[in-house]
């Protein structure tokens, strides 16, 4: 960290004004600011507040490729963090900056860490929440996986599917739900378009209610004479009731099959569908196949079973778009 020249003449003094400051930016964008001061302070177009009981650690920072780390705790307020936001997941994964900043005059501050929230834990009318540094990023796998699958996430970067394009989403307002988890739909005038398991490992996002902003993974997307049923994963942490809007968002279940017949997208598509499985070490000739050595991809078919076409990727495909 870089220290300005007026900041380092003032903590050469032996008698200093400062104190910490940190912000806080959920992935929604809402933001956050800290202070352990006993006044509020405001810089970078953030006001840091004062009463929220929020301390840290010390920072411990390294050279080399270690993550820094700290852990701050802090109150929990109905103004700043709430427990219901803690538990609905909010503050997964948000972005926390803390300052070293002399009170009597913002303008003299150093950066001292850049990071996310990792675990965050609550009880007790407190929080702890432990602040990883940038470094932690350097722990996921890089690079390309070599599997059947698609590696992809559908409609990001790599896949490049538009979500939007008209029949593959829809938003509508929440009719039942049980437990958090389970949507009943008996009105299906917004959704007959829509095949049995359309929606199915697809994403259902909360617009509107006390929920707004969470993400959820849909387990079963069920059509039957009696409506449809939607089921997530995991239940909402938050409270979700009739009349708050929902988007559903259509499943992708990795195969190539799903990507050509379903979304039209082969040409993004990441995996490796001709990669022999663990039961190819295993294989024997046999009569019946065509044993002149010659390759085994003709057009868009694979021989046994690692078809693209046709159905071949394991029985028909099975989704031939909305309204079919």
């Amino acid at each position: 960290m870089a220290f300005s020249a007026d900041l380092a003449a003032h903590l050469r003094e032996g008698v200093t004004t400062t104190c910490g400051a940190w912000a806080i930016v959920r992935r929604d964008g809402q933001i956050y600011g800290f202070t352990d001061h006993d006044m509020n302070l405001s810089f970078e177009g953030i006001d840091f507040i004062a009463n929220t009981g929020l301390t840290a650690k010390a920072l411990m920072q390294t050279t080399g490729l270690s993550v820094d780390n700290s852990e701050a705790m802090g109150a929990l307020t109905s103004a700043a963090v709430t427990e219901e936001d803690i538990i609905a997941g909010r503050f997964d994964g948000a972005e926390v900056r803390a300052w070293l900043v002399n009170w009597a005059d913002v303008e003299q501050r150093v950066l001292q860490f850049r990071g996310e929230v990792g675990q965050l834990t609550r009880g007790n009318g407190a929080f702890e929440a432990e602040l990883r540094g940038l470094t932690e990023a350097l722990n996921q796998p890089q690079g390309r996986v070599f599997q059947t699958p698609c590696s992809a996430v559908l409609g990001d970067g790599l896949c490049r599917f538009d979500l939007d394009t008209p029949g593959y989403a829809v938003e509508l307002p929440v009719q039942v739900v049980e437990r958090q988890r389970v949507f009943r739909f008996e009105d299906l005038s917004t959704m007959d378009s829509f095949d049995h398991r359309w929606f199915e490992r697809g994403r259902l996002e909360v617009l509107s209610g006390k929920a707004q902003g969470l993400v959820a993974v849909i387990k079963n997307d069920r059509l039957s004479a009696d409506g449809r049923m939607v089921e997530l994963w995991d239940s909402l942490q938050a409270d979700i009731g009739p009349g708050d809007l929902i988007r559903l968002e259509a499943g992708c279940d990795k195969r190539v099959a799903t990507c050509r017949y379903k979304f039209d997208n082969f040409l993004n598509f990441r995996g490796f569908p001709h990669m022999p499985g663990e039961d190819w070490l295993m294989a024997v000739p046999k009569q019946a196949d065509s044993n002149e050595g010659g390759a085994l991809v003709t057009g868009d078919t694979v021989s046994d079973g690692f078809g693209i076409g046709g159905g071949g990727n394991g029985g028909d495909p099975g989704f031939e778009g909305p309204g079919a």
